[in-house]
């Protein structure tokens, strides 16, 4: 007795290109129209590393109890230059704010190193120390 039995694998296969295919020509089609908003839809799922930050600069900066201990003896209106002394470069800039009429405040964010859910945000007006607070994540 000979056997005829032959495999499905290669029918179920050929039937499962073409909605392969489909698939890849509407992929395609959504990413020419709608590109962007595809773009937006990636970006918004992938997990926020620095929520409030417009742009890292110093991916592992952290102030020390000892820099934070000489930063609040710094009066205010002291040259930017002088704080930059003490603590360096930034974690992180946030966004431009405006807290009074007609001067536009930069703001810096430094993690704590005993504790990087908190930050340290400093305000400079026209490249002046102008004060601080504190940010708890």
């Amino acid at each position: 007795m000979v056997s005829t039995h032959q495999s499905g694998g290669g029918v179920a296969l050929a039937t499962a290109k073409p909605f392969i295919a489909g698939g890849l020509v509407l992929a395609i089609g959504l990413m020419a129209i709608d590109g962007q908003g595809i773009r937006r839809w990636l970006s918004s799922a992938r997990p926020q590393t620095a929520p409030g930050c417009e742009k890292i600069v110093q991916s592992n900066a952290q102030l020390s109890r000892e820099q934070l201990a000489k930063l609040l003896v710094v009066p205010e209106r002291d040259p930017k230059e002088n704080v930059r002394k003490i603590v360096a470069e930034p974690y992180c800039s946030l966004p431009q704010l405006q807290v009074r009429s007609g001067v536009v405040s930069e703001r810096e964010a430094y993690p704590m190193a005993w504790d990087p859910t908190v930050q340290l945000v400093i305000l400079y007006e026209n490249d002046e120390y102008a004060g601080y607070r504190f940010r708890f994540q």
